[in-house]
């Protein structure tokens, strides 16, 4: 059985995440105008040094590092946008490598950031994604997110989709250790 290893990111960490991103997110190039997947590249890689992250968190598995997270506070630390109105915290860029995936990291990624928001003492976890991401949805739904309309942020022609998990309710794998 794989050991799933949970942690704060170190500095040392930066170039992997950079990697662990571009990886898990290259599969959506194909989705994109190849002008919106530059831009889109380029706030990737700025992201992994951004000041406005609240917190890091990466998985190894078995020893190698294969995933990540970020927290930020805020709609306005997240995404500039205080309008927005989110004042708890927002996991951006949940990130496993392709030949991770199955392995149930991303799960132990977002058990961490809720966790984390937990001590933090927020009432509520936030995400958005849109729909070229259909199998983390699923996932989102599956352990609990909810879409949150009004949240929604509009780019253009397209909708980034807004979930939230209400942090007090009973689920029994928000409580349970990785």
């Amino acid at each position: 059985m794989s050991r799933i290893v949970i942690r704060e990111a170190e500095k040392t960490d930066a170039e992997g995440i950079q990697s662990i991103i571009l990886n898990a997110y290259n599969q959506y190039e194909q989705h994109l105008p190849q002008d919106r997947w530059e831009q889109y590249q380029e706030d990737m890689k700025n992201a992994v040094h951004n000041e406005k992250v609240k917190a890091r968190i990466v998985a190894e598995l078995d020893g190698e590092l294969v995933g990540s997270v970020f927290l930020y506070d805020s709609s306005e630390a997240a995404y500039g946008l205080p309008e927005l109105g989110i004042h708890s915290p927002i996991m951006r860029l949940l990130a496993v490598t392709t030949g991770a995936r199955g392995h149930g990291v991303a799960t132990s990624l977002i058990r961490a950031s809720v966790n984390r928001s937990l001590q933090w003492g927020a009432e509520t976890l936030h995400l958005h994604t849109n729909d070229m991401m259909s199998s983390a949805i699923k996932l989102y739904e599956r352990l609990g997110f909810e879409r949150a309309y009004e949240k929604d942020i509009i780019k253009g022609d397209s909708v980034v989709k807004s979930y939230r998990l209400l942090l007090r309710s009973e689920y029994s794998w928000v409580t349970a250790s990785y």
